[in-house]
């Protein structure tokens, strides 16, 4: 199965983002790629714009580097599109307070694919109000299922998943939560 490039916006941005984010950290290449469980070809050819990597590999690489995904994508006003095996994501706002950061993205899940998410930071947790469709989410093992007018939680800081159950399309937002880097 194909995955879709990650974000709307250009790979080169994301890519320098990326880097210094590395090197402020004085973490190499090799071990942040070991790290986030992908290729260090992949890392590379992330930090140098040459790749458009997918919604997991930006999401596990920002968990590694302990920053939410959104301090490499451009922020709002403009809904930045960002994509993974199955879920398509619009990141609508970014708020940050002293001890935490929140990320609210618009969804959209078509059904027959199942999208596994990595690990993210220590300590997050989404948040899915569901307004159409059906959707399994959370832990692989135990996932929580919501319909319409339902709301799910889970702590993201372990994979989890996202499966829109029957035929119809889940409609949906995101709270991605955050809490400040220690």
């Amino acid at each position: 199965m194909d995955s879709r490039p990650a974000p709307d916006t250009d790979p080169r941005v994301i890519g320098q983002r990326v880097r210094q984010l590395r090197q402020s950290r004085g973490v190499s290449l090799s071990e942040l790629a070991r790290r986030a469980g992908i290729g260090k070809a992949t890392l590379s050819g992330v930090e140098t714009g040459t790749r458009n990597p997918t919604l997991e590999t930006l999401w596990a690489i920002t968990a590694q580097l302990g920053v939410p995904i959104g301090a490499i994508l451009d922020a709002p006003p403009e809904p930045r599109n960002v994509r993974g095996t199955a879920v398509e994501a619009a990141l609508l706002e970014l708020f940050e307070d002293d001890d935490v950061t929140y990320e609210l993205y618009r969804l959209r899940v078509p059904p027959g694919i199942t999208q596994s998410s990595p690990a993210h930071l220590a300590g997050a947790t989404e948040h899915v109000t569901v307004f159409s469709g059906v959707l399994a989410a959370g832990p692989p093992h135990a996932p929580l299922t919501a319909g319409p007018g339902e709301h799910i939680s889970w702590r993201s800081d372990v994979p989890h998943i996202y499966h829109a159950t029957g035929t119809d399309v889940v409609h949906a937002t995101l709270l991605m939560r955050y809490p400040a880097r220690l």
